[in-house]
């Protein structure tokens, strides 16, 4: 499947801003798939406040969670970004991300950003994986 083939799977998880800002957790088009970004909000609340490698880990799992969701494994992830909102955190961020993906290897990218929807989130991931022929 490919080009204007390909199947668009978009799916939600109905996350707090996921209606209100109109956008989707995951969306599969044919062999890729994106996560939207994924931050350690649990049940419409920020989880592991001011830990910064607690919160990279939760949201990791809930973009690992999406991808699932459209037929990917970890193992299928070819690229992060990770927006941290500080430079202090860049260590433990990077730390919880090589714990999740250290065989993996993905592309990835760390950028420190001004701030995030809630000033009590230290850091936002994006996940991106390929699934080939599946």
């Amino acid at each position: 499947m490919t080009g204007a083939d390909a199947v668009v799977t978009r799916l939600g998880s109905g996350g707090p801003w996921e209606a209100v800002y109109g956008y989707s957790r995951v969306v599969r088009a044919g062999a890729l798939a994106w996560t939207a970004g994924c931050t350690s909000t649990v049940d419409g609340r920020v989880a592991h406040v001011g830990d910064a490698a607690a919160q990279t880990a939760q949201a990791l799992r809930i973009g690992l969670a999406a991808l699932a969701e459209v037929g990917a494994e970890p193992a299928d992830v070819v690229r992060t970004r990770l927006y941290v909102t500080d430079r202090i955190h860049c260590d433990e961020v990077g730390r919880a991300h090589q714990v999740v993906f250290g065989a993996v290897r993905p592309a990835a990218t760390m950028l420190v950003v001004a701030g995030l929807v809630d000033p009590d989130l230290l850091v936002e991931v994006e996940l991106e994986a390929y699934l080939g022929d599946r």
